[in-house]
């Protein structure tokens, strides 16, 4: 039963109203601008309080303190670091690409510097700030009572100056967002003045005025594609960079100065974030980065090693840092108090109708003015022209009431006329005075009739719209600060590196570097080695590959997963240096740690990767199946407690040849091996004996020697004949002849009499060998000694001829 004065709703209805009422309270009241004067409703208060306050551009500054009372005492009920937030940002120059306040004190700064409070800064307004204002007080806007009803303000600033474009602006609503840039008021203007002589004009004349955001805090934007997609559909996101130059101090020196940034970068976050990456070795190269700005711009210097291609390190500073941003271009605002997405061209024709009704009724006001005026004119030459019978009627008058209507009856006057004559002066009986009056009536006349061709003729209304655009024009336009280029022109990093042949070297604990091969010279046969890593406690070098710096290295974990990098992407260091940790470079998990590497330069459907597990089980899978880049993706669905060992890239007609610990080995064509997915677990290669796991894989390519190395250092060349074909899955036969002396297998590979051979001990010791000292003996044989050392070999690659 209803009680009485209860109403029942539903209460989705109910929450669906109120949210609705709510979201377009903060949609038209707070947070996006009217694209008539560009400004959110916070923006326009500040304005008008302090145009009201008289705070004007050639007047004293005021503290900010006291215009902050007067908008949330006035107009804006809300908490005061809102609005002198807004104050503060309308004072920035590096905010506001044409700032609406002048500001004295503390304002912040591009770092991110709060501005004093407000009880110590001072302002007034720009002068073109107060274009902004100009004609208020002639009937041009509509007034509406501020909150509790006691004043009025107006609805929409009558601005002479397009300010949705050229300060831009950003915010964000319920359900919706914009983000105008600032733009070059010339620009706009220039396009505004197109648009009225050109009512018939295309999207693409008018881009050929603006030709893009122009930013208070200059830059470089990269791609026009961009700027246009945005004009033409309101939404787009382009590309801002800092500028760099490159100078060379008095010492030789390179340095790289920026000397100006993306809009809205924090300087200070920017340089802590080098100062980070440089420290922590993700860009190499940079030994000092200081801060040189002052009030005559800013200045970032990065001091270069000597030798460092500065091309590549601009580069990095561009992708890893906010050197160059992503702006979102979004431009939407309140049209006829509804948001809506608006494309350039509606920008420009919203402005000029803004501008039709404000000298609509700036016009039909002066008229009204000029047509009471011509109507006391009237009245007072008339009484001029009879002065002696006037002052006669208005001696002979008991009081004032008596003269007026005594002037009324005889000279046929109106009330207004009437009192006019009555308030008129002595002096105003003198000739020149006369004279004076006859002109006024004269002028007036004639301003009637060009106020009436303003309301009656279209053209010379646009012609009075262009004129006072083409003054704001001539007042404040400035020449553009953001520079535009038509693509990003991204450097090629790799037409700046020289291909030249790498050691890459990867840790048992992960350390990775590459090291250029010329660093290492060939010794003879039973040399005591070089160090070729830092000799880190509880670490030696595992893996090393023989590659060039344009190559992609592709990283097989032990989890059966693939990454990858370009072989250049890792750091440059010398022989016995310790490395970058790879788990920096590729995310690898807690328990994972790379099992085999391969470059390669093309990802062709012509070769294969052919990987190989611990049990034995071989994979084969198209190279263009692995072409995405995809780090972390799945190279082979491994079973449960098996790791991959080995991966190399094949050819159709290659060979396999996979050697085991225990010193067994198997051949078969890699033809016995279908093309599998990624995600495939793969066949049997070698049936392995309990206590026996494969070491190393090898696809054959020609007739070559097999080198076979042991832990204990012994090594021999074997003829790749000795070795037969079988069929894949079989036990294999004898590799080498394994005993206590020898040690068990390190690996098998492939070689020619013209190839050198590196090998890795466990203390990090390197040895070069050329192929053709090494015995060709064998399979049945243990070698000979190779590296004179009372250490465990652990790891060795073949450095190829060719």
């Amino acid at each position: 039963m209803k009680e009485k004065g209860i109403i029942e709703v539903n209460i989705e209805d109910s929450l669906k109203d109120s949210y609705l009422d709510y979201a377009m309270s903060v949609i038209i009241g707070r947070a996006l601008p009217d694209v008539r004067d560009g400004l959110k409703p916070v923006h326009r208060r500040v304005l008008y309080a302090m145009y009201e306050m008289g705070v004007l551009h050639n007047k004293p500054y005021k503290k900010s303190a006291r215009i902050v009372g007067d908008v949330i005492g006035k107009y804006h009920p809300h908490g005061d670091s809102a609005v002198y937030d807004t104050l503060v940002r309308m004072a920035q120059d590096f905010s506001m690409r044409y700032p609406l306040v002048d500001g004295q004190g503390n304002f912040g700064s591009i770092d991110g510097d709060s501005a004093a409070a407000m009880r110590y800064t001072e302002v007034r307004m720009t002068k073109i700030a107060e274009e902004m204002l100009s004609d208020i007080d002639k009937d041009t806007v509509d007034f509406s009572p501020n909150y509790d009803g006691s004043l009025k303000e107006p609805v929409v600033l009558p601005t002479r100056i397009p300010n949705m474009l050229i300060n831009g602006t950003s915010g964000i609503a319920v359900g919706m967002a914009t983000n105008i840039p600032p733009h070059n008021l010339t620009e706009v203007i220039d396009a505004l003045v197109y648009i009225i002589d050109n009512p018939s004009n295309t999207d693409e004349e008018i881009l050929n005025f603006i030709k893009g955001p122009d930013f208070p805090t200059y830059g470089i934007i990269y791609g026009k594609d961009e700027i246009l997609k945005a004009y033409k559909t309101g939404k787009g996101v382009i590309k801002v960079r800092a500028k760099v130059k490159k100078e060379i101090t008095t010492t030789g020196k390179e340095l790289l100065v920026v000397t100006e940034l993306p809009y809205q970068v924090n300087k200070a976050n920017l340089i802590e974030k080098i100062a980070n990456l440089a420290r922590d070795k993700k860009i190499n190269g940079i030994v000092d980065l200081r801060d040189e700005s002052d009030r005559d711009g800013i200045r970032i210097v990065i001091e270069l090693k000597r030798g460092e291609n500065a091309d590549i390190i601009i580069n990095q500073l561009y992708k890893f840092t906010q050197m160059e941003i992503a702006y979102g271009i979004n431009l939407v605002g309140i049209v006829n108090n509804k948001p809506k997405t608006l494309t350039l061209r509606d920008l420009l024709e919203q402005f000029l109708e803004h501008r039709k009704v404000v000298v609509i009724r700036r016009t039909k006001f002066l008229l009204k003015k000029a047509e009471d005026r011509l109507h006391i004119l009237e009245g007072l030459i008339k009484a001029v022209e009879n002065i002696d019978e006037v002052v006669a009627l208005i001696k002979s008058s008991k009081n004032a009431a008596e003269a007026k209507e005594k002037l009324m009856n005889r000279f046929e006057l109106s009330d207004k006329q009437a009192q006019a004559i009555l308030d008129m002066r002595l002096h105003r009986l003198t000739g020149l005075e006369i004279e004076k009056l006859r002109n006024e009536y004269k002028e007036t006349l004639k301003n009637i009739e060009f106020y009436k061709s303003i309301l009656n003729n279209k053209s010379v209304l646009m012609g009075i719209i262009k004129e006072e655009l083409i003054d704001i024009k001539n007042k404040y336009g400035d020449e553009r600060r953001t520079q535009i280029v038509n693509s990003s022109e991204e450097i090629n990093i790799e037409d700046l590196i020289p291909d030249d042949e790498v050691v890459v070297t990867l840790s048992y604990q992960g350390f990775i570097k590459r090291t250029p091969l010329s660093n290492f010279k060939s010794q003879k046969r039973g040399g005591k080695g070089k160090t070729g890593a830092g000799n880190v406690k509880e670490d030696f070098i595992k893996d090393i590959l023989v590659t060039t710096n344009h190559s992609t290295l592709m990283f097989f974990t032990n989890k059966g997963r693939i990454h990858y990098l370009k072989v250049y992407e890792l750091p440059e260091l010398a022989r016995d240096a310790k490395g970058k940790y790879i788990a920096n470079l590729i995310s690898l998990d807690k328990d994972e740690k790379v099992a085999a590497m391969i470059s390669t330069k093309e990802f062709d459907r012509d070769r294969y990767i052919f990987m190989c597990t611990k049990e034995g089980i071989v994979k084969k899978t198209s190279l263009d199946a692995f072409s995405s880049g995809r780090s972390g993706i799945i190279a082979i669905k491994l079973r449960d407690g098996d790791e991959i060992v080995d991966a190399s890239l094949i050819s159709k007609n290659d060979s396999i040849f996979i050697s085991t610990r225990k010193g067994k080995c198997i051949q078969f064509n890699s033809s016995e091996v279908r093309n599998m997915g990624r995600n495939a677990t793969g066949v049997k290669g070698i049936t392995l004996t309990k206590d026996d796991k494969v070491v190393s894989m090898e696809a054959v390519k020609g007739d070559p020697l097999i080198l076979t190395v042991t832990t204990k250092g012994f090594g021999k060349s074997s003829l790749i004949t000795d070795y037969r074909i079988q069929s894949r899955g079989g036990k294999g036969i004898k590799l080498s002849k394994v005993t206590e002396r020898t040690g068990e297998i390190v690996g098998a590979r492939q070689v020619k009499l013209e190839d050198d051979v590196m090998l890795i001990s466990k203390s990090s010791k390197v040895i070069r060998l050329s192929v053709s000292d090494i015995p060709i003996l064998g399979r049945d044989t243990q070698g000979v000694k190779l590296m004179g050392l009372d250490d465990e070999i652990i790891s060795f690659d073949v450095i190829r001829e060719d």
